[in-house]
């Protein structure tokens, strides 16, 4: 594929909720052939949804990120076996402290080859016995996607001293920059 305009290959997008939003954005940024990251909502019956309603558990979205990347570089696949690291698939609405269903682990389908991709790397981790339970992981297809505020986009390099950062993303993160290394676009690991 790509942009007839500039000569480029094409984007594609993946949006995954796999619990907090911060997490997945923490590791997804380095990681070579990913161009952008987004965090943000979807799945949910609000439009325009704030944090504040999102943790209030009644819009029905998820905390997600939104990943344009080059297909050329990196597979949606080897994104979705990165996305069954970054998190437990197999918690329903919850991941570790964090409860509710803003933190179900979601795959929000572009298109229905994503669909059936997304299918195929779900059986092989299952298959894998990794996780050593089912996967509780929703598949449905992408719905209206809403960037979080400004205050959570690259949350965890903008505030790498909290207590959430050096408690929870920083283990996921550093966890995830070894066992992908290879993959990573600047020397993170």
């Amino acid at each position: 594929m790509s942009d007839t305009a500039t000569g480029q290959a094409a984007s594609e997008y993946a949006t995954l909720g796999g619990g907090c939003f911060w997490c997945l954005d923490g590791a997804y940024r380095d990681v070579r052939g990913i161009t952008e990251v987004v965090s943000g909502y979807a799945g949910g019956h609000v439009p325009n949804p704030s944090y504040q309603q999102v943790c209030g558990k009644g819009t029905g979205h998820a905390e997600v990120v939104r990943l344009r990347f080059d297909p050329t570089v990196i597979s949606y696949a080897d994104i979705l076996r990165m996305f069954f690291t970054l998190h437990d698939p197999t918690t329903k609405d919850r991941q570790g402290a964090d409860v509710g269903p803003q933190y179900r682990s979601v795959i929000l389908a572009e298109t229905p080859e994503q669909m059936e991709t997304a299918r195929a790397v779900m059986a092989e981790v299952q298959q894998a016995g990794i996780w050593g339970a089912p996967l509780v992981t929703e598949l449905v297809p992408a719905a209206e996607f809403w960037p979080a505020e400004p205050e959570h986009q690259d949350y965890f390099r903008r505030n790498p001293w909290s207590g959430y950062c050096r408690a929870v993303i920083a283990p996921k993160v550093a966890k995830f920059r070894k066992g992908f290394a290879g993959r990573l676009s600047r020397a993170e690991a």
